[in-house]
C-alpha cells in the first residue's frame, strides 16, 4: 500500500519553546543560588561565593536577555538547543570547580542537560553533549578547589571515590539518556502514524459522502433538467426546419437528452449507494476488497462457514474497508499461487481469515508485526523491503478501533500443514452486527 513509504518526521530538526528552557533554567537558577547563599551563611563554610553568585548571576542574566528578545512561544532549532545546553554544562561545570568538583553531591546534576537533549534533540546534538560532560566530568577529576567544609574537620576524599563517582555519573548518563532518547523516538513515530491513520479515516469517509453527494446532486438536478427538455421540445415543435435557430433548437434537445442520460447514470447508482453507505453484507464486504485485486496473477478463493441465512450484516466503516484491504492486498503481494479468505460466524463472533502461500513472518519479528514504520521482508518480485510497513499499522489501529482483535501467525503455527502468512480477524457480533430496523 502507498501508506507503507510514509516517511515519519525524524529528528533532523526539531523545534522547541523557548519557554520550556527559561523554565527550567529558572528553577535551576533559584536552586543554585539558595544552595550557595545556604552554605555560605547557614552553615558559614570557606569557599569563593562571591564568585559563585557571579556565574549565576550571568545565567539569569542570558535568561532575562532570551526573554526580552523572544517571544516565550518562540520556537528553537535544535541547533540552538544543543548551545543552550552547552551553555548549561559549562556554567554548572564551572559552578562545581568552585565547589570541590566530583566531591560536590550536586556533580549528578551534570546529567540533566543530557537527558533533556535526549527527549527532543538529534542523536548527534545528544553525543555532542554527552561527550561534552564528559570532557568536563574528567576535568574536575583533578581539578577543582576544595570542598566547602569545616576547616577544624577536615574532609579526605580519597581518589578512588572520585573516580568512582565519574564511572557511576557517567553510566547514569548514558544510561538515561539512551532510554529518554529510545522512548521520545517512539512517541513520535507513533504520534506521526496516528496521524498518518487519521488521514487515511478522512479519506476514506470522504470517499463515501462524496459518493452519496452525487446520488443527491444528481436526485436535485432532475427537476430543472426536466423543464429544459421540455422547453427544448416544444422549440423543436414551434421552430420550422427553415428557421435558422431550428438547428440551434435540435442541438439543445440532444444535450438536454444527454445530460438526462447522465443523471439517469447517478441517479441508478442512488439505491447501491444507499446499499454502500447503508447496510452491507458480510460477505459483499469481503467481494468489494477482493475485486479489485484478482487481476494480479494470484488465485484468490473465498469461502463461506456459516448459516447464510444468519450472515451479520454491517454499518459501512471505512476503517474497517481500509483495514481488510490492506491485509488482503499484502497476501496478495507476497503469495506465491493463492491466496485463502474464509468468513465464519455464530451468534458471538464473526471471523475473516486471510492465509497465502508465500514465505510468511519472519518469526523473529511476529510480536512486533503492527508497529508503526516496520519493513520486514523483501518483496519476492523486485527484493526491496516493502509491504508490512505503517500501512499494516494502521489496518491494525483501524481493525482494532472497530472492536476486532488482530491475529498474525503463520501457517506452520497452526494446525494445518503449509507454509504462508495467515492473518486472523475476530469480531464480537454485538459490535459489528448493525441494528436492524424494525
Amino acid at each position: 500500500m502507498e501508506e507503507d513509504s510514509y516517511q515519519p518526521s525524524g529528528r533532523e530538526e526539531v523545534l522547541i519553546r523557548l519557554d520550556t528552557f527559561l523554565r527550567l533554567r529558572r528553577y535551576a537558577i533559584i536552586g543554585q543560588a539558595g544552595a550557595i547563599l545556604l552554605v555560605a551563611f547557614w552553615f558559614q563554610y570557606p569557599f569563593e561565593w562571591e564568585i559563585c553568585m557571579a556565574l549565576i548571576a550571568i545565567s539569569a542574566g542570558l535568561n532575562v536577555m532570551l526573554d526580552r528578545r523572544y517571544h516565550t512561544s518562540h520556537l528553537l532549532p535544535g541547533r540552538t538547543a544543543m548551545m543552550l545546553l552547552s551553555f548549561d554544562v559549562l556554567h554548572l561545570s564551572l559552578l562545581l570547580f568552585l565547589t570541590g568538583g566530583l566531591q560536590n553531591p550536586f556533580a549528578i546534576l551534570l546529567m540533566a542537560p543530557v537527558v533533556v537533549a535526549a527527549t527532543s534533540l538529534h542523536l548527534d546534538h545528544v553525543l555532542s553533549l554527552w561527550l561534552l560532560t564528559l570532557l568536563v566530568l574528567s576535568l574536575l577529576i583533578y581539578f577543582h578547589l576544595p570542598l566547602p567544609w569545616n576547616e577544624q574537620e577536615p574532609l579526605n576524599i580519597p581518589f578512588v571515590y572520585n573516580l568512582g563517582v565519574w564511572v557511576a555519573i557517567v553510566c547514569t548518563t548514558a544510561f538515561t539518556a539512551i532510554y529518554a532518547y529510545r522512548v521520545a523516538e517512539e512517541s513520535r513515530k507513533l504520534a506521526d502514524a496516528l496521524a498518518a491513520t487519521e488521514l487515511v479515516l478522512q479519506r476514506e469517509t470522504y470517499l463515501s459522502d462524496l459518493d452519496g453527494l452525487a446520488a443527491a446532486a444528481a436526485h436535485e438536478l432532475g427537476t430543472p433538467l426536466a423543464t429544459i427538455a421540455l422547453v427544448a421540445k416544444e422549440m423543436v415543435h414551434e421552430l420550422g426546419e427553415t428557421n435558422p435557430l431550428h438547428e440551434d433548437a435540435l442541438l439543445l434537445r440532444s444535450q438536454a437528452d444527454r445530460c438526462g442520460d447522465i443523471l439517469q447514470k447517478l441517479s441508478s447508482l442512488t439505491s447501491e449507494v444507499e446499499n454502500v453507505i447503508g447496510l452491507q453484507a458480510l460477505n459483499a464486504l469481503v467481494e468489494e476488497e477482493v475485486a479489485p485485486l484478482r487481476d494480479f496473477g494470484v488465485d484468490i478463493e473465498v469461502h463461506s462457514k456459516g448459516d447464510l441465512s444468519k450472515m451479520p450484516t454491517l454499518g459501512r466503516n471505512p476503517g474497517i474497508h481500509y483495514g481488510l484491504g490492506n491485509l488482503i492486498d499484502n497476501a496478495v503481494d507476497f503469495a506465491r499461487e493463492k491466496v485463502v479468505v474464509v468468513m465464519s460466524w455464530d451468534d458471538d463472533t464473526v471471523l475473516v481469515e486471510i492465509s497465502d502461500d508465500g514465505p510468511g513472518f519472519p518469526t523473529s519479528l511476529l510480536d512486533r508485526l503492527g508497529e508503526p514504520f516496520l519493513t520486514v521482508r523483501p518483496n519476492k518480485k523486485d527484493g526491496k523491503k516493502r509491504g508490512l510497513g505503517l500501512g499494516v499499522f494502521i489496518a491494525k489501529t483501524l481493525l482494532e478501533r472497530s472492536g476486532a482483535q488482530v491475529n498474525f501467525q503463520n501457517q506452520v503455527q497452526r494446525e494445518h500443514h503449509g507454509s504462508g502468512a495467515f492473518v486472523e480477524l475476530a469480531w464480537p457480533r454485538d459490535k459489528l452486527q448493525a441494528p436492524q430496523n424494525s
